[in-house]
């Protein structure tokens, strides 16, 4: 009986160090910050059981899987959640942020999208176009909030016009 109990204690036991192990990794994460004229798309998380990201809103994106590159998983993810091309452009920059129970590391990059009346929402309550002022107003998940902080008036669509800058959807693949 003594071993029994002793099995289970250690059996337990390495579960809860796998999943302390598993909470501490830094999960590799990108976000396209998708600007047309001087308005930019935001969108709405769905409802959630993680209190501190439900019904919030972010920049699309999603996890960079481990046979991926960034660009590769920003247009995967921006397909899979919105049936959407984009094109990728330069780097916003890199943010880490420590939520309750996880921690991630966002990189966000300026992208051009197709035609916007072509997006369909597949994991968002809602999408708008918004101008850096009016984005304010919105209650931004804690990491989109450091990336909205890295956004400048000054980037203008002349920034995103030269295709050369961009990779396409299909020279991604």
């Amino acid at each position: 009986m003594q071993w029994y109990c002793l099995r289970i204690i250690c059996y337990f036991y390495a579960q809860k160090t796998y999943f302390t192990s598993m909470e501490n990794e830094k999960i590799r994460v990108v976000a396209a910050v998708v600007k047309e004229g001087d308005k930019y798309l935001c969108t709405q998380r769905c409802r959630s059981h993680l209190s501190y990201i439900s019904e919030h809103w972010e920049f699309p994106g999603g996890k960079v899987k481990a046979n991926e590159n960034d660009y590769e998983a920003l247009i995967r993810e921006i397909r899979e959640e919105m049936a959407w091309d984009v094109f990728v452009g330069r780097k916003l920059g890199t943010i880490e942020h420590d939520y309750p129970d996880f921690s991630i590391i966002l990189t966000a990059y300026l992208c051009k999208g197709a035609n916007p009346d072509d997006i369909k929402l597949f994991e968002h309550l809602d999408c708008q176009w918004l101008t850096l002022e009016e984005m304010q107003n919105l209650r931004w998940t804690e990491a989109d909030k450091k990336i909205l902080a890295l956004l400048q008036p000054n980037d203008t669509d002349e920034t995103l016009r030269h295709r050369s800058d961009y990779t396409d959807a299909e020279d991604a693949e």
